[in-house]
This record gives structure tokens, C-alpha cells and sequence, in this order.
């Protein structure tokens, strides 16, 4: 009797239009999260920095000529950089656009950082680069990628509805019953997501990031009626009343202090993209295994290729207005949950990404969703980054009774973890605020190094 034929698309697959778009309209919910969020965080105009992830994915895809199926999204590696940019005492009593300008300067020079990588790699070989990221560093680094996220997620688990000034939208004597509230949607959003996800099969089975947000909304909407506690987030006065608005574009402003501050940041997302393209590699050829194709996805052998797309994302990202980004771990969790790794998804995300920057309605029907349902969504999505880490480590075959092995692996854990939960993300280091996974990876990096002095290749 013959087993039943795996359920998935592979990068070069097409689904039918009415599937495309439902595995599209996931992907975008699925980095709506944290795209937002840095836009938040940095003070960049939220339909701007949606708008230059659908363009910036767009152009990455057509860069790595439809051979890597990942989405660019803004990356946390550049906030603390771009935030001390812009409220700098050079930039004191700027308006916000003159700031933002400032900063997208320094953006599109850090893209040139990532398209030197991705040449070095293209001149000297794949080979040249896992002597300097072996799975040994880029595994740890996807871990502490998901990990360092953790606290995240379980904050917004708990978050009760706020606006964008931080204000709380439930009365004082609700609160405490609100956070109840809270938690029940989170858990309704991460179990019924997981359940969908393992038990559902066929088309549905490939929709629970989708369906599980619909129960969570769904439930706190039914909390609502009952207890009148609302827990949806509540708009800011700044969202449009209209149908169409076009998003807010700046052009950068040339300045050395924004190359300084933010270029640098680029060497961070180099291990991390990189764990990213073997991430994928191990999926991606793993389902092809399984419904029987024949054909090899050298997702890995393309790493220069992406580390070039992964810095033009950045410049067009920059030059539009938007924030710093990097391929997403959280739609590679999609991607791995779902099993849908079409490229066309992909183009498809993007083209509704910049749609939703433009159209009042559905941003602020994705940006009222609570934060709560996100938070239970983000469990779900930010362990399954960490354990992309183990799976790189198992396919590689790393030896993990090696001393130099353990040694790498504990240091990198312990100071991207570290660094996250003991100064906030970034480690002052001799006067300088070092971006958590940064610093693991660089120290993973020069340790490596050190220790390799002297080895022979078996």
C-alpha cells in the first residue's frame, strides 16, 4: 500500500490562485508583528515601513532570480542604533521626517556591507564562509534569535489593548481582570494554532497561522460581549478615517554619523541570514524528499546570492523611508509549519503588504487585532525559530562532545541570553551598547577562529 503523497509546495510551485492568496494573506500576518513593531519602536511611519518590506521582498526575490523563497522584513538588530540616531543630541529639535532621512542614509550604506559579503562568498565559495559560520555558530545564532524573543512574546501573551501613546483602554478596576482575560485569549490563539497545525490536514492543515489568530479574535471578541471588557487594540489619532492613503516617503540625508552608527550593524545579520539560507535548505529539500522529486534545491549553495538580495532589500528599503530589515525567521516558521514554500506566496505577501500600506481600512482592521492573539501566535513562532537552530545542528551532524564545539555553542547561548535578559538587548562593552546577537556572534566568530588555529580538516 502506498503512502500518501506529502502535502506542500516547493519554491518553484504555484498554488491555485484561491489557495496563493490565503497562504499569502498568512505570510503577511505573520511578520505584520514585528515589522510594526520596529516602526514603532524607531518613530518610522508604520504604512511607510509596511510598504518597503512588500517592495523590498519584491526586489530580493527578483535579485536571487526566484531561486530563495524568504521575506524582508525590519530587523531589531538596527533599533538601539537607529533609535540613538535619531534622538541624538545632534538631531535635537529635528522633525521627525529630517531624522528619519538622517537615519535611512546610514540604512542604505549597511546594504552595501551584506552585497560585499554576498560577492566575497560568490568569488571564494560557499566553503569560505562556513569557515567563518559553521553550524556550530549559525545554529546557536537562530536560537538565540528565537529565544531572545521569548520574553517578547510572553509580554504580549499578557498585554492588555494600549494605543500607540501607551495609553490603557480599560478602566483602573479592569485591569486585573483584563490581564485574565489576557492570558485566555494568548493560550485559545497558541492551542487552537498547534492543534490546527498537527491535526488538520490537506489545504486546511497549510492555514493555522491563519485560523488560529480567527479563534483568538473571535474569542476576545465573545469576552467583550460577556464581560465588556474590550481588549482590542485601540487606533491612534493619527490613523486615517479614509479609503486610500498613500504612505509617507522621505529621501535620505547624507551624513557620516548615520554611517557610523548604523553600517556596522550590518556584520550582525550576516550569521543570522545565513542561519536563515540553511534553514531553509534543510526544509525545503526535505519535503522535496518526501513527495518524491528528483530535483535538488541548493538553497545553501546560493548564500552569496541571498547575503546580495538580503543588501539591496536594505537600500530600497532605506531609500523609500523604511527601517533596516532582514529575512524573516517568523515566515520561515510559516513556511516550515505550513509547508508552502512557493516563491509566488512570497510575491503575492508582498503585493498585499504594500496593498494593506495603502488602504486605511485594512491596516487598521490588522492593526486592532489584540495583542494578546499576537502574543499567543508569537509562542508558537518564536520557539519554532529556536528550534530551527537544533534542526541546522542535527543536519549538520555537529559533534556535541566536542570540547571546542560546546565551548562555542555555551558562549554564544549565554551572551546573546544574556545580554538580552540582563541589560535589555544591548551589552555595554567599553562605552559602547553592543547589540545582543552582534555580540554573540561575533565573539561565536573570533572564538571560532582561534580555535581552529592549528586543526587539520578532516
Amino acid at each position: 500500500m502506498e503512502k500518501n503523497p506529502a502535502i506542500g509546495y516547493l519554491p518553484d510551485e504555484r498554488p491555485p490562485v484561491w489557495k496563493l492568496l490565503l497562504y499569502a494573506i498568512q505570510q503577511v500576518i505573520v511578520m505584520f508583528p514585528a515589522t510594526v513593531a520596529v516602526a514603532l519602536i524607531t518613530g518610522f511611519h508604520i504604512s511607510t515601513t509596511i510598504f518597503a518590506s512588500g517592495l523590498a521582498t519584491i526586489c530580493f526575490i527578483l535579485i536571487t532570480r526566484k531561486q530563495i523563497p524568504l521575506y524582508y522584513g525590519s530587523s531589531f538588530s538596527y533599533i538601539a542604533a537607529i533609535v540613538g540616531l535619531m534622538s541624538s543630541e545632534a538631531l535635537l529639535g529635528a522633525e521627525l521626517n529630517e531624522k528619519i532621512a538622517v537615519a535611512q542614509f546610514g540604512i542604505i550604506m549597511s546594504g552595501f556591507v551584506s552585497i560585499l559579503a554576498g560577492l566575497i562568498v560568490n568569488r571564494f565559495g560557499k566553503d569560505s564562509i562556513e569557515k567563518v559560520l559553521p553550524a556550530t555558530i549559525t545554529g546557536p545564532i537562530a536560537m538565540v534569535i528565537g529565544l531572545t524573543l521569548a520574553g517578547t512574546a510572553l509580554s504580549d501573551a499578557a498585554s492588555i489593548a494600549i494605543d500607540t501613546a501607551g495609553t490603557v483602554s480599560v478602566a483602573d478596576a479592569q485591569i486585573p481582570a483584563a490581564q485574565n482575560m489576557a492570558w485566555i485569549i494568548s493560550l485559545v490563539t497558541l492551542l487552537s494554532t498547534i492543534l490546527f497545525s498537527v491535526y488538520l490536514k490537506g489545504f486546511l492543515g497549510q492555514l493555522p497561522l491563519i485560523l488560529g489568530p480567527i479563534v483568538g479574535c473571535i474569542t476576545a471578541f465573545i469576552i467583550k460581549l460577556a464581560t465588556g471588557i474590550d481588549l482590542f487594540k485601540v487606533l491612534p489619532e493619527t490613523a486615517g478615517s479614509g479609503v486610500f492613503a498613500l504612505p509617507v516617503f522621505t529621501l535620505p540625508k547624507p551624513t557620516w554619523m548615520a554611517v557610523a552608527a548604523i553600517m556596522p550593524i550590518a556584520i550582525a545579520t550576516i550569521p543570522e541570514s545565513t542561519a536563515h539560507v540553511y534553514q531553509l535548505d534543510i526544509y525545503v529539500n526535505d519535503l522535496a524528499r518526501k513527495k518524491g522529486s528528483e530535483k535538488k534545491y541548493n538553497i545553501a549553495e546560493k548564500l552569496g546570492l541571498n547575503l546580495i538580495g538580503d543588501g539591496i532589500g536594505d537600500i530600497v528599503s532605506g531609500f523609500i523611508g523604511g527601517p533596516a530589515g532582514t529575512n524573516y525567521g517568523e515566515n520561515i516558521s510559516a513556511m516550515a509549519i505550513t509547508k508552502v514554500f512557493s516563491v509566488s506566496v512570497l510575491l503575492a505577501a508582498s503585493v498585499i503588504a504594500m496593498i494593506i500600506s495603502c488602504f486605511t481600512p485594512l491596516i487598521n482592521a490588522i492593526y486592532s487585532i489584540p495583542v494578546s492573539v499576537i502574543g499567543g501566535l508569537e509562542v508558537y513562532l518564536f520557539g519554532a525559530i529556536a528550534a530551527q537552530g537544533i534542526a541546522i545542528m542535527v543536519e549538520k551532524k555537529v559533534d556535541l562532545f566536542s570540547a571546542k564545539n560546546i565551548a562555542i555553542i555555551a558562549t554564544i547561548m549565554i551572551i546573546g541570553l544574556g545580554g538580552q535578559y540582563a541589560f535589555g538587548g544591548n551589552i555595554p562593552f567599553f562605552g559602547i551598547q553592543v547589540p545582543c546577537v552582534a555580540g554573540a556572534a561575533i565573539f561565536g566568530i573570533i572564538l571560532n577562529l582561534i580555535l581552529s588555529i592549528g586543526k587539520k580538516t578532516e
